[in-house]
């Protein structure tokens, strides 16, 4: 969420980092709105300084033993008692309202985002590693699952619908030898804290890494009222919401592989086909807490280390910086990692790494201190997949497949596979 004694100061920057992104100016409105509740603001504490005032008054009165003066300072109290209740709800509803508009208002891109409309926009950051050349033709992930019999989306369908896959025997224990990999990589490697975190969380939560109130489409809800988390994300940055850090504790740094969970309201007929866009899928994320002068170096170091994931699954792939148009909602500046599929023959996103700055922060009232500061600053924070666990087997099914239809492990999963080098048919 914006700061917004920032706009009243910046107007006009506000307006113009909004447009970058496609969004309409909003600095007069929300400077009129942030008027009219200082407006109320001030004749509330006017109201009150008088009454307290006023009740000084009438006490020397009555010891003047003026009851004329009395009776009328008592009247005027009486009546500010009636009409303060009143001025405070038109102050919270003011304020309720400001917020609100503050709250669906994207975050404002770095000056070094490149300008763009969408995903044709984003520019290339740097491309690692080669394509497979092989000799004979690339089927696709889902192609190759049902083959060997370890991948159904018939199954998945008739437990829960569209967007589900089963899978079972050494595809299952692929998906959880490449979670477990990311996970040992970050904590190990890389100096992320493990956490096990809940899979549903209340709005508050919600709201404070923004998916609330604007995107509640895209999520699902619980008959209780709980949501499920669409990413670790949620919790791994609320974990400090509402703290103060000290800043020499910082960064935190925070991983998780945990379901996720997502409506897909907005891809009717998008990747229908296969398991590239699932209604639950697990994922590795990556948590950032940081001081402000951090977060610009934290974002490449995340990056990163994302980027590490592939490079030892030997995998080829390519790191976007993202345009104005196609960043996420908080986002301040990302980089996506996109990840080559040869049966689909094009790129495909694996990993987005978010800088978000002070935005959730304000969202969370999430702070931090410096050692010898009196006053609190806003953390700064970041996300980013580590990978998403999902594509990462498809990518492994779709650059490690052979021409007899079987796929080999990745030298860096044969720990985790129980002596198994190559899935075949059973």
């Amino acid at each position: 969420m914006h700061d917004i004694k920032w706009i009243r100061d910046n107007a006009e920057a506000f307006d113009a980092a909004l447009k970058k992104r496609g969004a309409d100016a909003q600095s007069e409105s929300l400077i009129a709105l942030d008027e009219k509740r200082r407006a109320v603001i001030q004749r509330l504490q006017d109201m009150q300084a008088r009454r307290n005032t006023a009740s000084k008054e009438i006490g020397a009165a009555m010891a003047q033993k003026n009851s004329e003066l009395a009776e009328k300072l008592k009247a005027e109290v009486a009546e500010m008692k009636t009409s303060l209740p009143a001025a405070e709800e038109e102050e919270r509803l003011i304020s309720a309202e400001l917020t609100d508009v503050l709250s669906r208002l994207p975050n404002i891109p770095l000056d070094d985002v490149p300008v763009g409309k969408d995903e044709h926009d984003n520019v290339v950051k740097h491309v690692i590693g080669q394509k497979p050349g092989w000799n004979h033709p690339a089927k696709e992930h889902y192609e190759i699952g049902e083959a060997l019999g370890f991948m159904d989306f018939d199954r998945a369908a008739k437990l829960s619908g569209a967007r589900f896959t089963v899978l079972t025997g050494p595809l299952a224990r692929l998906e959880r030898a490449l979670g477990q990999f990311m996970l040992d990589l970050h904590t190990r490697e890389h100096g992320y804290t493990e956490v096990s975190s809940p899979l549903m969380v209340r709005d508050e939560a919600m709201y404070g890494t923004g998916q609330l109130p604007k995107f509640s489409e895209d999520l699902f809800k619980t008959t209780d009222g709980r949501w499920l988390i669409p990413t670790a994300e949620v919790t791994l940055t609320n974990l400090v919401s509402g703290e103060i850090l000290e800043q020499d504790k910082l960064p935190l740094r925070f991983t998780a592989l945990t379901p996720s969970f997502r409506s897909e309201a907005g891809s009717a007929g998008r990747d229908t086909r296969g398991m590239l866009r699932q209604h639950q899928f697990w994922k590795c994320e990556l948590v950032s807490i940081t001081d402000a002068e951090s977060s610009i170096a934290e974002h490449e170091r995340m990056t990163e280390c994302a980027e590490k994931v592939l490079k030892l699954l030997g995998l080829h792939f390519r790191t976007m910086t993202l345009c104005t148009g196609d960043m996420g909602f908080g986002a301040r500046k990302t980089y996506d990692i996109e990840v080559w599929l040869p049966g689909q023959d094009t790129y495909r996103e694996i990993s987005s790494c978010s800088v978000c700055g002070d935005f959730q922060a304000r969202r969370m009232n999430a702070r931090y201190r410096g050692k010898d500061d009196k006053a609190t600053k806003f953390v700064h924070t970041l996300n980013g997949s580590g990978i998403a666990v999902g594509r990462a087997l498809i990518a492994v099914m779709e650059n490690y497949q052979n021409e007899d239809g079987s796929v080999s492990v990745p030298d860096v999963l044969l720990p985790y596979m129980g002596g198994l080098t190559k899935i075949e048919r059973a």
